[in-house]
């Protein structure tokens, strides 16, 4: 054994660094761990079929019932209705369910007019009178931006509708190859299964009556998605390009204004409706400078254009920019930049409490980062246009933070679907 240098001592081992220890508790003891409840949605867990009666509807058209106070929501079902129906989905906190048998009708309930509609995916409201969908769906939506925006909406809200059948502009059809021959149609509800279709009596009767004879005049190896817009002049156009089927651009008059665009293109879809929402959105604010998000061929951002003494439209789809620079154009709107970029990546460039912002974002609602910018930038007004009532509740949420909600609207641009249109005008708050 090596002994230490004289005149040294061996140091004492060092203690390992650590967390220092900590004091003694000074309270009562805790008690046992307290286990969690189970979720509601538990109860379903050994439930097939039952017995309900729906409510009312939600937000995209589907009624809700309960179940042990367990909420189920039945597609294709009416305010009243005593139903047989299937489970068909189980979450922790809901079901959604099938209707296997209508017991008792509720009394709005009528027979769906088209004969596509218990396989067709295009519509959910059929079953239900043309006259009492807009109010439905605008409780609903009034309801769903009640309880997760959680902000003061005006006491009376416009509900506007108009034509229920022969409205929609535009139709996504799908293609398949049976036996060697196309054909053509939409989705079943829930699935990605065909159901093809030689009518559709939403569509504009010039859009409906390119589907007669559609097969036929598909290639062999046809395209799997085929578009089809209308304008007002009674033409048709496709995308893709398919010889034998009609191409170009088509227009529509809105307003004073002439708008061009394809099938390629965003528009919206209720012929007669259109002019109207775009009164709604506009309205007869003026000012200095006007933006309009998601711009798509310029169909807010023309008349904004009239109003303001410039006006800015950003559009990330480059086929819609170029429509809103020539639609510009021909209507001889010369205070109108385009700009051609995403929304995500301009709105850095927003100026500061700039007079007027209009956007029209696809269902996902306004991305994090757009609303950051709104509430740093602060127009003094901003107009949302929504097609979804959460995703606009979720943002209406964040913007409470700078704005107050003004006026509400609901427009009925989807009759025979679930789906809504919503304008809401809000102001710089403070």
């Amino acid at each position: 054994m090596r002994r230490p240098p004289r005149g040294r001592r061996p140091s004492p081992a060092r203690p390992r660094r650590g967390p220092p220890t900590p004091p003694p508790p000074t309270g009562p003891k805790p008690g046992p761990a307290v286990p969690r409840p189970p979720p509601p949605g538990v109860r379903l867990a050994a439930v097939g079929e039952l017995e309900v009666t729906v409510e009312r509807l939600v937000a995209g058209g589907d009624g809700l019932a309960r179940f042990a106070g367990v909420p189920i929501f039945v597609a294709r079902s009416a305010p009243g209705d005593r139903l047989r129906v299937r489970l068909v989905e189980r979450r922790p906190d809901y079901g959604r369910a099938e209707i296997v048998e209508v017991l008792a009708a509720g009394p709005r309930r009528r027979e769906p007019p088209c004969p596509y509609f218990a396989r067709c995916g295009g519509c959910d409201l059929q079953h239900l009178d043309d006259a009492l969908q807009p109010r439905l769906k605008a409780a609903a939506a009034r309801e769903t931006l009640e309880r997760i925006a959680g902000v003061e909406l005006p006491a009376e809200a416009e509900v506007v509708a108009a034509q229920a059948w022969g409205y929609r502009l535009r139709t996504q059809l799908q293609v398949e190859i049976e036996e060697g021959r196309p054909r053509v149609g939409y989705h079943a509800r829930g699935s990605r299964r065909l159901v093809a279709v030689d009518r559709c009596p939403i569509l504009v009767p010039e859009l409906e009556a390119e589907l007669a004879g559609l097969p036929d005049r598909l290639p062999e190896n046809p395209p799997r998605r085929l578009d089809l817009a209308a304008g007002g002049d009674g033409r048709v156009t496709a995308s893709p390009l398919v010889a034998g089927l009609p191409a170009g651009e088509v227009e529509l008059e809105v307003g004073r204004f002439r708008y061009a665009y394809d099938a390629r293109t965003f528009f919206q879809a209720h012929r007669g409706l259109v002019g109207r929402l775009v009164e709604v959105a506009v309205a007869e604010f003026t000012g200095e400078a006007a933006y309009d998000l998601y711009a798509g061929v310029g169909l807010f951002s023309l008349p904004l254009a009239l109003r303001y003494a410039r006006a800015t439209a950003v559009e990330g789809d480059r086929v819609a920019a170029r429509f809103a620079r020539n639609n510009a154009r021909r209507n001889r709107v010369g205070n109108l930049e385009v700009v051609a970029q995403a929304v995500e990546s301009w709105v850095a460039a927003l100026p500061q409490a700039v007079d007027r912002v209009v956007v029209d974002p696809p269902r996902d609602g306004l991305p994090r980062p757009i609303r950051r910018a709104l509430l740093d930038q602060r127009p003094r007004r901003l107009t949302y246009v929504s097609c979804h009532p959460a995703t606009l509740a979720r943002d209406l949420k964040d913007l409470a933070a700078a704005y107050r909600v003004e006026s509400l609207v609901f427009l009925d641009l989807f009759p025979q679907s679930g789906h809504l249109e919503t304008v809401v005008q809000l102001t710089a708050a403070g």
